[in-house]
């Protein structure tokens, strides 16, 4: 399992400024860097997002298999990692404390308007809120998975973990679940449309 010091030490070049036109940004491991102003991509944001949110392609060093995904919980940034030396890079919502799961994972469904059952975990955690759920939600806007899912798989089984959307895009930037990693919904359209199954997703410590 990756430690925040070993995600540190091996990751802090790994992502650097964006893409394109002077301002300071966050890179992976939350370390001030110098890059262009014109960083985001253009788009809406209706959801009110800070800027760094937004979808922005970076520089990713050599060394990257293309197609993984890394989180960066600290910075609650997500990157997929393209062909070129470059990642998308997504802002998320990661678990509460102690409920983030870091380790490594593989994508093995990636499914449009999923529906959503909790756990027996969290029923039991907090029955006032997930038990009267327990019977399942549909999918649609309103389902706490929101427009697209990937299942994280680890060993060939389901972990239960999710990236996902979510209807509540205010989260984005925050430790707001209850161990998967949300995107508004309009983002995980974006990434679920360019992610294969079986490509590998890191959580990092």
């Amino acid at each position: 399992m990756l430690t925040r010091r070993h995600f540190i030490i091996t990751t802090t070049t790994l992502f650097s400024g964006a893409l394109a036109a002077p301002a300071f940004a966050q890179d992976a491991v939350g370390i001030e860097i110098d890059e262009p102003a014109d960083t985001v991509l253009a788009g809406p944001n209706p959801w009110g997002l800070h800027e760094r949110f937004m979808p922005t392609r970076v520089a990713a060093n050599g060394g990257l298999n293309v197609g993984d995904i890394h989180v960066d919980p600290t910075a609650r940034f997500l990157y997929h990692i393209e062909a070129g030396g470059t990642a998308m890079r997504y802002g998320v919502a990661v678990g509460r404390a102690g409920l983030y799961q870091p380790g490594n994972f593989r994508i093995q469904r990636v499914v449009e308007w999923p529906s959503w059952t909790p756990t027996a975990n969290m029923i039991a955690r907090e029955p006032e809120v997930y038990a009267q759920y327990a019977g399942g939600v549909p999918g649609g806007p309103d389902n706490p998975l929101g427009a697209r899912a990937l299942y994280l798989y680890a060993g060939g089984r389901d972990t239960y973990l999710r990236i996902h959307g979510t209807p509540q895009p205010w989260s984005i930037g925050t430790s707001a679940s209850s161990g998967c990693v949300r995107l508004v919904n309009d983002h995980v359209i974006q990434l679920a449309e360019n992610v294969r199954t079986g490509s590998r997703a890191v959580l990092h410590s």
